[in-house]
């Protein structure tokens, strides 16, 4: 493909008249091979125009950039280089990367989930539920990503569209036809998911998280609503929303799905397109009878508490949406098992529940701790919750973070999370206001270690013990290195020395 091939649709304020043949496209210039357009764009952390020398170097047949004063530069002190000039360097780079990987979201039939919690369950949810179905499935997510028959890691919830259209192609010549992807607040304000057409968007919930970057709840809503309105992300509403509305955010997104043209499918535990009824709760399973317009769905799953009720009534809203039948569907359920890094089970044959789980937010820990309750009580033991909270993070949830811990625990451990640039002392010391209101037992041991090997040496049986926060990471992020660290490997290294405390 050439430079005017690759520029087609892209909206260009100035181009040089060079042309180049291209081999690929890329935004990181370490990357950058011989023939790479690089594209140079400013974002929220650094000004990849910084880098345009080092992309030279390594080969770039073609610049794009969305700095007038570069564009300049490069005309003046390249004049045989393909140099283009844009407004907004993410856009730009997601069209030319469409356009350079054959379009393959135009292929995939393609499902956007958002909100603050079970993104990462729903998604994981509906993919079983297609592939069950003999659908062939790119999935695009926080823990991992798949291609049919391939597991990939994944460095962030929604990557860069250049990453994105790289995995669509690979699914894609892997003969995929769906794509479910989790669609994070961060990505849809800052364009990289442009120009995605979405055929069904579901809307899980949204409570406090992400304030450091969008600043108030209304802004953080307002990126979120831009999937189901198709309002600035280059492309129109999704053919259907599937929206929980026994959330306050939820009643509000599905009338501006509704209004943008939408097909809204909303379901609630009572309520709603799609609910649940003559529900049981197990301490290894739930069951209950699911309603959808084309009937009632017995449901027996082994995904645990109201939290997977509500995922499993999105995923299924969703999959029916995708074409899928109720005989279809029942099928797919009775096949899916859990998801790494939420409640996930660490067994050394202790005599009380270790869990792993991603909860980082208060709500999360709310629903996290009221889950380990339920199963507490049927075992006639204790809620014991370990957590941290991140650092360079909204510092506001700390102790919102503490208070909800310290409500739904019998003891807290407050450790480290990934602390990042700041003090973890410091994090610490904003998490206990919250957790003293609560009056609970609580333990301060920073080490993330040692406070799962303390948690652990604390526990009797019947217990339910919680690490919260990490999930599914395999490391821990510091100020001035990175470790690698994995809760669920250091709690059986905890629990290999464990000796019940019968006191």
């Amino acid at each position: 493909m050439n430079f005017e091939q690759a520029l087609q649709s892209v909206p260009v304020e100035r181009r040089s008249s060079a042309s180049a043949v291209l081999t690929g496209v890329e935004y990181d210039s370490r990357r950058v091979q011989p023939g790479t357009l690089f594209v140079a764009m400013r974002g929220a952390a650094t000004d990849g125009n910084q880098y345009i020398a080092n992309a030279l170097v390594q080969g770039a047949a073609a610049i794009v950039t969305d700095s007038a004063a570069i564009f300049s530069e490069l005309s003046r002190t390249h004049p045989q280089l393909a140099v283009a000039q844009v407004q907004h360097g993410r856009r730009a780079l997601a069209a030319i990367s469409a356009n350079l990987f054959g379009h393959p979201e135009r292929t995939l039939r393609l499902t956007g989930v958002t909100g603050t919690n079970g993104k990462t369950t729903t998604a994981f949810l509906l993919e079983s539920l297609l592939r069950s179905a003999q659908r062939q499935c790119v999935l695009a997510g926080t823990i991992e990503n798949h291609l049919p028959g391939k597991v990939l890691p994944t460095p962030h919830t929604t990557p860069e569209s250049r990453d994105l259209l790289d995995l669509f192609a690979q699914g894609v010549t892997l003969e995929a036809t769906e794509a479910v992807m989790e669609v994070s607040s961060h990505a849809l304000d800052q364009g990289r998911v442009w120009g995605l057409p979405y055929d069904v968007a579901i809307f899980t919930n949204l409570t406090q998280d992400h304030l450091d970057y969008h600043g108030d709840m209304e802004s953080y809503f307002q990126a979120k609503a831009k999937l189901f309105t198709g309002e600035g992300t280059g492309t129109s509403a999704p053919r259907i929303a599937v929206v929980n509305t026994s959330d306050a955010y939820g009643k509000r997104i599905a009338q501006l799905a509704q209004q943008a043209g939408a097909q809204v499918l909303d379901f609630a535990l009572d309520h709603g397109s799609y609910h649940a009824t003559n529900i049981v709760y197990a301490a290894t399973s739930a069951c209950f009878d699911l309603f959808t317009p084309d009937g009632i769905l017995p449901v027996q799953t082994q995904l645990i508490g109201e939290v997977n009720v509500f995922n499993l009534l999105a995923a299924v809203a969703a999959a029916q949406a995708r074409g899928l039948s109720v005989e279809q569907i029942q099928k797919g359920i009775a096949q899916v098992h859990s998801v790494p890094g939420r409640f996930q089970s660490v067994d050394c044959g202790q005599p009380f529940t270790v869990a792993i789980d991603y909860a980082h937010t208060d709500d999360a820990l709310r629903n996290l701790t009221q889950l380990a309750r339920s199963l507490a009580e049927k075992q006639g033991g204790r809620v014991l919750t370990l957590f941290g909270c991140g650092g360079d993070r909204d510092r506001s949830k700390r102790p919102k973070m503490g208070r909800a811990a310290g409500e739904g625990s019998d003891v807290v451990v407050v450790t480290s999370d990934n602390p990042r640039s700041e003090d973890p002392l410091r994090i610490l010391e904003e998490i206990l206001p919250g957790l003293r209101e609560a009056r609970a037992e609580f333990h301060v041991v920073p080490d993330r270690a040692t406070a799962i090997a303390h948690i652990v040496a604390l526990a009797r049986t019947g217990d339910v013990v919680l690490l919260a926060g990490k999930g599914h990471e395999k490391v821990q992020i510091f100020a001035d290195r990175t470790i690698p660290f994995d809760d669920a490997e250091v709690a059986r290294a905890a629990l290999q020395n464990f000796q019940t405390n019968e006191r």
